[in-house]
């Protein structure tokens, strides 16, 4: 199959990239940057450099593909830069996204999306992937779309290493010992490549999921791997996350929506639980 794939050389894309080529597929990689060609190109995948914000230029590029894998992001600076809107921005995206579909006559998309997706508010930042939803749910009914729905990314623990380099501690709005979903990037890779496979028919949802584990338990077993058995993880107020962030020079609205979306008591939270557990 023709398979195009969004996101560059990511925590996801570039895995997903790699299982498709050895699968057999003609894997087409979007990305920005136009030093990554050559490193795109010595995966077995083609090349196509430019922009989510040129719907043209996705358009020319989803045409004649068997599948298309969408995902959004910005810069990685995003969070930090005061004149960026995290969630329209990426929402916008999602828009682009849609036009570019519509445009190309692609008939078979995969989209990545997360828990929280189907709430409009009470997700943080990520009521991006509400609205995307929403929008990509706007194409024709002969546009058969797969939406990938995986919870709280491992990746996002480097995070986590100046505290623990500092005091010997995470820091976070929650904690205990209550185990909680996480997942590992390459398993969503493992998992989109899967989907791929399969027949796709109408509009239908995957949750994806490696373990669950506790917060003290993610404490002590990092702390045990670099030789440090008193680290701890410290569970603060939700003003004090915020305000944790705003100093370190985060979007102050950027910063309330992380605060938001990493409230564990968030009622997603046990829904996507009881949907793992089926």
């Amino acid at each position: 199959m023709k398979i195009v794939v969004t996101g560059s050389l990511g925590h996801i894309s570039k895995p997903l990239t790699q299982a498709l080529v050895q699968q057999g597929h003609l894997v087409t990689v979007i990305s920005s940057n136009q030093a990554r060609q050559a490193a795109i190109e010595d995966l077995g995948a083609k090349a196509a450099i430019g922009t989510m914000e040129d719907v043209d230029f996705l358009a020319r590029t989803f045409k004649g593909a068997d599948v298309v894998y969408l995902m959004e992001t910005l810069a990685h600076n995003s969070f930090f830069d005061h004149s960026v809107d995290f969630v329209a921005g990426l929402s916008k995206i999602g828009e682009n996204y849609r036009q570019a579909v519509e445009q190309s006559g692609v008939k078979q998309i995969i989209h990545l999306s997360s828990i929280g997706a189907h709430m409009a508010e009470g997700n943080g930042i990520l009521r991006f992937h509400y609205n995307v939803e929403k929008s990509l749910n706007q194409l024709p009914a002969d546009v058969h779309i797969k939406f990938m729905r995986p919870v709280g990314f491992y990746y996002n623990m480097f995070a986590f290493i100046p505290s623990i380099k500092a005091k010997g501690v995470i820091i976070a709005n929650y904690g205990g010992h209550e185990q909680e979903p996480w997942v590992s990037t390459t398993d969503i890779a493992a998992v989109i490549a899967e989907e791929i496979e399969k027949p796709f028919s109408g509009r239908s949802v995957r949750y994806i999921a490696s373990d669950e584990i506790s917060p003290n338990e993610i404490a002590h077993t990092l702390g045990e791997a670099i030789g440090r058995n008193d680290v701890k993880w410290l569970e603060v107020s939700d003003e004090q996350s915020l305000n944790g962030m705003i100093t370190a020079g985060m979007n102050p609205e950027t910063a309330q929506g992380r605060r938001n979306g990493n409230e564990r008591r968030s009622p997603w939270w046990g829904i996507v639980r009881r949907l793992l557990r089926q």
